[in-house]
């Protein structure tokens, strides 16, 4: 544990120095007073833990995935449209933990699902669908020509198999 509180307290000090310009000793009392001051956080809260312990979730899963927005089942923040993003920045988490710690299914989406349908809609109505269907065609046509590996096309990452 020692470590991860002098680590703290060089993180904590060096990120005040570098917009404060200070003189050696000030910069070791610096580090003393962030020291202690840690260490007293450390014994009032108990032991710091790396990581949080998986606690409850903060609202149910019903009431998390509503079709205008999203709510954190971690933290309770609410009025998000993406899961995603917030999880991986404020929790440090990825989906798929996320997935697992609430037993949320896979077929479940982590977003808003007015926001889902309408991008989904726009990507309709651009006709984005097409526009890959019509690359990848023009792609492979231009391997075929070039004589790629045994006449066939190099598949691109997503491309469905033929």
């Amino acid at each position: 544990m020692a470590s991860s509180l002098l680590e703290l307290t060089a993180n904590i000090v060096s990120s005040h120095a570098s917009v404060t310009e200070m003189s050696g000793d000030e910069l070791l009392q610096e580090l003393q007073k962030v020291h202690v001051a840690l260490q007293k956080l450390e014994v009032e809260s108990g032991e710091i833990s790396e990581k949080p312990e998986a606690k409850g979730p903060a609202i149910s899963l019903k009431k998390a995935f509503q079709p205008d927005q999203i709510t954190c089942m971690v933290c309770g923040k609410s009025g998000m449209k993406t899961l995603a993003r917030h999880i991986a920045q404020v929790h440090g988490m990825k989906p798929s933990e996320y997935r697992k710690q609430f037993s949320i299914p896979s077929s479940q989406a982590l977003t808003a699902k007015n926001f889902s349908e309408a991008r989904r809609r726009m990507a309709q109505e651009k006709g984005l669908a097409d526009n890959l269907a019509k690359a990848r065609a023009v792609r492979a046509a231009k391997m075929l020509a070039k004589g790629g590996e045994k006449g066939k096309p190099e598949r691109s990452k997503g491309a469905p198999r033929a």
